[in-house]
């Protein structure tokens, strides 16, 4: 209680501490835990609340019938409260405890959610479910009876101690269960006795010891693969494995298994693939024998093969009629290298050996003579991450050369091999496939390893991640190769290559990536049909390749497909990852039998024309890799990150240029209409006089007396001036006194603007005299006149105007923009010239006198 009570109570806490004190110390705690709001409250499901429900009125009836009455009364409310609390806090746990996915997915994944009991809900339509890496302690009967239809239940990672006997009655169609790494101390069969289609079954890393008495497996005739053991795992029994006849694999985790019960594994008939993780070798050896006949692959971990007397008991092997042998994360020594190598070898059907993650201490010098048959079954030997502390110490392997002579595929990795003998590579006369890879291999140590003589069968050669540096040194120690045909020298460093290099004349597939070559030249051999340089920062390829089907330049420099015509044969490509912006529809036809191109991860400008061609051409899907995914604009920056295939630039973004033309010839023919418009109607005049009227504007309203020449300026039309000249000028000249009268014919400034002499005539008149007839109105310079004049006359409000009507218009026949002057003969009296001689008399006095006021 004291490491619960750092924490400060509350008044009320205080309060509850007092009721609670006279109550058991257990009950007392489960209250104390309740009160400070329930967080460590243990899970509470609906059956665990009835059953404490029961026990609370149980020993609210004892309490009350023990305690003294008013003691006992107390004990009785603060139980009851405490019960009502138990039931909320129990529900509002179930809220927590729910797996959203399983409410709109048949597949449920609940893992890493912190349940510590199975979720509610499960229906039928549940497929899988996956409550990995959870804190849920106990399987109850009832949690999984709804989930019929289950194919999958992944249950590992938890702190599963119990599982009731019939949690898994219902589910008849599971194929999967993963029990593994919880805290079953044991096994019961009834678990599986309903899992009739249960194919594979993992139960490692649990606490249990034993499989029990009897079979656990003995109604799975599905199965397929089990996974069983754990470091505590000691014990098998001869009837654990009853009812198995055939596995793809058995693994048996049990570093510590100290007994093994002969004939346990003697019934099943068929293992494709056994795994024994097992220390004790005399154990490890009664297993394969009673697998002699039944396992195809036999695969021992973590075995420490360090004492020959130890190892001599794994001779049982010798007899194993399995087709392939593994040793993993195990020790072997020079001391019991000899007796490996003679069990391998005498090993009837053996024809594939595998050494991954293992350790060998010694130098090759074995302390006892190899004696072995040639093996001509084993063709297969695989060594990967084999740890040699004195490698550099290692001798020729000339005592297993004659074992060797058979294998057609070794592959070295990453064991430091750094010089293969001459002698062992001339005994290596069947091999086809070798793989040195990650290694310490030098230009001078290849020229060594692959001598004269050696190799002779060689068709496919992995020398990447090693130690070369001269392209052309490593193409003439591998020339006289007559049979390979794959090379992969990648992730080495060559750097400038030459021009000219010496190849095997059958090389069809070379892998130069990851070289770092900065250009490519004609060292490589034109007999290729792939080859790969990517990551190499090429800038260009431009090389003649008569023959290439397959090109890969992924991670250059390239701004631009390479040309077509140099390789012409060329079926796939690619580009990924370079600078390419962009291709067209001519470039990809011009590879005419290209069926895949790789350009995804460009930064593509997704210009109209690449747009265009993207969208239409047909089947592009089906030849463009990662298409559309991969495919994503760079620029413009509107499109930035968009998928190529979905982005659809506007008319103005695609065709800029033309609608700058067409808008050009656009305002072109608009400006040459309104020139053609205002010529016809004589806009220019308009504008001239619109300019002359606003300057003079300008000027003072009338012109100083001393300025005024004329009496009057005649405004009249040509068809009119006889009338003008012949019968008014000498009217009005030659009257006593006469007036002067300003006439455009004869008073006019030669090579003056018009219409400055227009102003300028009649600024200098006292009046303006406008003959108006029909042929005036019809008259264009008229109009000008009367234009030029009424923005002055009319605007001054004066009487300078005399408007004489030589014949009888209607005021509407006068043009509507002359409005003025249309209301000045609506509103105003004018001389109307008559046709009798008593008449014309008055006009002449009436216009003498309206020319002298």
């Amino acid at each position: 209680m004291d490491s619960l009570g750092e924490q400060p109570l509350s008044r009320s806490h205080v309060g509850w501490t007092v009721i609670a004190s006279d109550l058991p110390k257990g009950l007392q705690l489960l209250l104390y835990l309740q009160v400070r709001g329930g967080h460590l409250a243990p899970r509470v499901h609906d059956s665990h609340t009835r059953k404490l429900k029961h026990s609370m009125q149980y020993t609210n009836e004892m309490l009350c019938q023990t305690k003294h009455k008013s003691r006992a009364i107390h004990n009785c409310q603060v139980w009851a409260i405490y019960m009502v609390l138990a039931v909320s806090l129990s529900r509002e746990q179930e809220m927590k405890q729910t797996c959203p996915s399983c409410d709109t997915t048949d597949i449920c994944n609940c893992s890493s959610m912190g349940l510590d009991f199975i979720p509610p809900g499960l229906t039928a339509k549940t497929t899988v479910l996956n409550l990995a890496h959870n804190r849920i302690k106990h399987i109850q009967a009832q949690d999984l009876w709804q989930a019929v239809n289950l194919r999958a239940l992944l249950l590992q990672s938890n702190k599963i101690s119990s599982i009731d006997e019939d949690s898994f009655h219902s589910l008849g169609k599971l194929e999967l269960l993963d029990l593994s790494n919880n805290s079953l101390a044991h096994l019961s069969p009834g678990w599986f006795g309903h899992l009739f289609s249960l194919q594979h079954l993992h139960l490692q890393g649990n606490s249990y010891r034993d499989l029990g008495q009897s079979s656990l497996f003995s109604n799975l005739r599905n199965l397929s693969s089990l996974h069983l053991g754990n470091p505590g795992f000691s014990t098998i029994r001869q009837g654990n494995f009853e009812g198995i006849v055939l596995l793809d694999r058995l693994w048996i985790d049990g570093g510590n298994l100290s007994q093994y019960e002969a004939g346990s594994l003697e019934l099943i008939r068929k293992i494709n693939h056994m795994i024994i993780n097992i220390r004790n070798i005399s154990i490890v050896s009664a297993i394969v024998r009673d697998l002699l006949h039944s396992v195809a692959w036999l695969e021992v971990r973590k075995i420490d093969l360090d004492e020959l007397a130890e190892t001599q008991l794994l001779r049982v092997m010798s007899e194993c009629f399995a087709n392939k042998i593994s040793f993993k994360e195990s020790l072997i020594t020079d001391a019991t290298m000899p007796e490996i190598v003679s069990i391998i070898a005498d090993m009837p059907k053996l024809e594939e050996i595998e050494l991954i993650d293992c350790r060998f201490l010694g130098t090759g010098r074995w302390k006892m003579q190899i004696h072995v048959n040639q093996s001509q079954t084993i063709k297969v030997m695989t060594i990967e991450k084999l740890s040699i502390e004195q490698f550099y110490l290692f001798t020729d392997l000339q005592d297993v050369q004659g074992l060797l002579s058979f294998l057609t595929k070794i592959t070295v990795q990453n064991t430091k091999v750094f010089l293969v003998p001459c002698r062992l590579s001339q005994h290596l006369r069947s091999l086809e496939y070798l793989d040195l890879s990650s290694n310490l291999l030098g230009d001078q140590s290849l020229k060594h390893s692959a001598c004269r003589g050696g190799l002779p069968l060689l068709q496919t050669l992995n020398l990447s991640q090693n130690s070369l540096s001269d392209l052309e040194m490593t193409g003439k120690s591998l020339s006289h190769l007559r049979h390979l045909i794959l090379l992969d020298i990648s992730q080495n460093n060559f750097g400038d290559i030459p021009d000219v290099c010496e190849w095997p004349k059958t090389l069809k597939y070379l892998n130069l990536s990851r070289t770092q070559i900065l250009k490519v030249t004609t060292c490589i051999p034109p007999t290729l049909e792939v080859l790969d340089v990517s990551a190499n920062n090429l800038k260009e390829f431009g090389l003649q390749l008569p023959f290439l089907k397959e090109l890969y330049l992924t991670r250059n420099q390239l701004k631009t497909l390479p040309d077509a015509a140099p390789i012409p044969n060329l079926v796939a490509m690619s580009v990924r990852r370079n600078k390419l912006n962009s291709f067209s529809k001519e470039e990809l036809e011009s590879f005419t039998h290209m069926e895949l191109l790789d350009a995804g991860d460009n930064n593509f400008i997704c210009s109209c024309e690449f747009l265009s061609f993207i969208h239409h051409q047909a089947g592009l899907a089906q030849v463009l890799v990662g298409w559309p995914d991969k495919y994503v604009c760079d620029s413009p920056l509107a499109v930035r990150g968009a998928q190529v295939g979905a982005v659809h630039l506007s008319l103005m973004e695609c065709h800029r240029s033309l609608v700058v033309s067409l808008i050009c010839i656009l305002l072109f023919v608009v400006i040459l209409s309104l020139v053609a418009v205002g010529y016809k109607y004589h806009a220019v005049w308009y504008l001239r006089m619109t300019w002359a009227w606003l300057q003079a504007k300008r000027k003072p309203r009338r012109a100083p007396p001393k300025d005024l020449c004329y009496d009057a300026f005649v405004s009249y039309s040509e068809n009119d001036s006889d009338w003008v000249e012949n019968i008014m000028v000498p009217e009005l000249e030659q009257a006593c006194p006469p007036f002067r009268l300003c006439l455009h014919k004869r008073d006019f400034v030669p090579g003056k603007w018009i219409v400055d002499n227009i102003i300028d005539s009649i600024e200098k008149s006292h009046k303006t005299l406008f003959v108006l007839s029909e042929h005036f109105v019809q008259s264009e310079w008229c109009k000008y006149e009367l234009d030029f004049s009424h923005f002055r006359l009319f605007d001054e409000n004066n009487d300078a105007a005399i408007l004489i009507l030589l014949e009888p218009i209607q005021s509407q026949a006068i043009p509507k923009r002359f409005c003025k002057l249309r209301k000045i003969m609506n509103t105003k009296t004018y001389l109307e010239w008559p046709s009798g001689e008593e008449q014309q008399e008055m006009f002449w006095e009436n216009l003498k006198g309206a020319l002298k006021t």
